[in-house]
């Protein structure tokens, strides 16, 4: 009996132990990037689906038809309708993109994010990487172009699904959305990247040539996984920029980063991004 409760204290002391350790290390974590935060000239902050998520829109998977990304779009308006977006995350980065602004610093907002809910939160210098769910592109003309509708045509009322896997509507190609251009009347599609399609070489030359120059990465809520973007961070971290990680869980990449703050984005990054004592404004 003795035996076992001295055995008990035992492991009760060192899970304390390991407790307070793991509690101090992320301290002087936080402390650490607060003091690379203050010195940063050019920060540039990778949002991915875990950004998003927290606002309670789905995660973007797989190609879908019109009706998977009708659904999303729908969604997007519902929940902005019920005021529950932007989230904290998306304020915190635009509020800290503002704030730097007026003292000559800047920050970029890269998003993998399709949502448009970091230009809700009035984030200025953001790169949609994958593209935009309220823009469409005609495939006759190639004309890009702003498309807020709801329901985007009438065809696609109350239609959609949240699994790209679920059964077509069988909606008649001439009722799907079309172009208004005159003269064209092609067949629209959202401007979205989908899987195995490559990036707009513009924009990943814009991107490639933001993280050239930042001094401080930060990757929000992303897994990692998806590239050409999953190497964005790691290619940063290797001319030796500070690269902190904000996100559920540990990543693929976790080991690249300088630090890594775990849990959700709506959390642990506002703080992260607040004034610091030494900003003058």
């Amino acid at each position: 009996m003795i035996v076992r409760q001295l055995t008990c204290r035992g492991l009760t002391s060192q899970l304390c132990v390991a407790v307070r350790t793991g509690a101090l290390q992320r301290w002087r974590d936080q402390a650490q990037f607060r003091e690379h935060f203050a010195k940063a000239k050019h920060i540039a902050i990778i949002t991915g689906a875990g950004v998003s998520a927290e606002s309670g829109v789905p995660t973007f998977r797989g190609q879908g038809v019109w009706e998977f990304y009708h659904y999303r779009r729908e969604v997007g308006y519902t929940l902005l309708t019920k005021c529950k977006m932007p989230n904290p995350a998306h304020l915190a980065i635009a509020e800290c993109e503002s704030r730097l602004s007026k003292q000559g610093r800047s920050v970029v907002i890269i998003t993998q994010n399709i949502d448009e809910l970091h230009h809700s939160a009035d984030s200025k210098h953001v790169y949609e990487i994958h593209g935009s769910l309220f823009k469409t592109r005609c495939m006759s003309c190639g004309e890009v172009k702003a498309n807020h509708k709801s329901p985007i045509c009438p065809a696609l009322e109350g239609k959609g699904e949240p699994d790209p896997s679920s059964k077509d509507a069988r909606i008649p190609v001439e009722h799907l959305p079309r172009c208004d251009r005159s003269g064209c009347n092609g067949l629209l599609r959202p401007h979205v990247v989908w899987f195995g399609e490559t990036l707009d070489s513009d924009i990943l030359t814009a991107v490639e040539q933001e993280l050239e120059i930042c001094d401080l990465c930060l990757v929000v809520g992303t897994s990692s996984v998806v590239y050409p973007a999953a190497m964005f961070a790691p290619q940063v971290a290797g001319r030796g920029v500070p690269v902190t990680e904000f996100n559920m869980e540990c990543t693929p990449a976790t080991k690249r980063f300088k630090y890594h703050f775990e849990g959700p984005c709506g959390v642990t990054l506002p703080p992260a991004l607040e004034r610091h004592e030494s900003e003058a404004i």
